[in-house]
């Protein structure tokens, strides 16, 4: 599945930003390794106006989501990707970031987001609140874009989907009712964040909670 699938299957920005949120919240309580760079993040602190998900899986894929009043601009990236802009001499794949609404130019040359000022990117995707669906360049001959794989969570959008990655993932057995008052942001208690990860307690997420702009109340 390219990014011309993605694009359909994906939920609307709201819908992107409250799972985004729900899975760094997550991985903090299930990681347990603070001195580990988080497999998904959510920064409510990008700038003044922006916030960010992000997804670094550790093995060079990720994912850069930057939500804003003007909407929501993606990065994808495989690694692995014959459309990696490492395997084509540094140039980034034909008709990737053709058509960027320029509300969302300052989002497409962040220079978090590239090496050497080229995006870390094989997938590229935005949305505004004018728009019915999520938009993509007109890129061709995509099906290795690493679009499926980078956005499985957020497509689903469901707990179910979250548990059968965290299993696997984490290597721990989970009972979907935690996760799924954090999916519906519900505000932290005790009992919920010892029951996904038993070393972890509240106030010790106390920073991170904050970072990633979680209900509190």
């Amino acid at each position: 599945m390219s990014v011309h699938e993605v694009i359909q299957r994906l939920p609307d920005i709201g819908h992107v930003r409250r799972v985004s949120r729900a899975l760094a919240v997550l991985d903090l309580i299930l990681d347990g390794d603070d001195d580990m760079l988080p497999f998904f993040a959510f920064d409510a602190r990008w700038s003044e106006t922006e916030e960010a998900a992000l997804m670094r899986d550790g093995s060079g894929n990720e994912y850069s989501i930057v939500f804003s009043a003007e909407g929501a601009f993606v990065y994808g990236f495989d690694h692995e990707s014959p459309m990696s802009p490492w395997a084509r001499n540094g140039k980034l794949w034909p008709g990737l970031l053709d058509g960027v609404p320029e509300v969302f130019h300052a989002a497409r040359d962040e220079p978090a987001f590239a090496d050497d000022g080229v995006p870390r990117a094989t997938v590229c995707i935005w949305r505004t609140p004018a728009d019915d669906a999520w938009q993509c360049g007109p890129v061709k001959d995509v099906e290795k874009d690493g679009a499926n794989y980078l956005f499985q969570l957020l497509a689903d959008g469901n707990p179910e989907a979250f548990l059968s990655f965290a299993e696997d993932y984490y290597g721990v057995e989970l009972d979907i009712e935690p996760i799924r008052h954090v999916y519906a942001l519900m505000p932290l208690t005790e009992y919920v964040v010892t029951s996904l990860n038993r070393e972890r307690r509240l106030p010790d997420l106390a920073e991170g909670i904050a970072e990633i702009g979680y209900p509190r109340s």
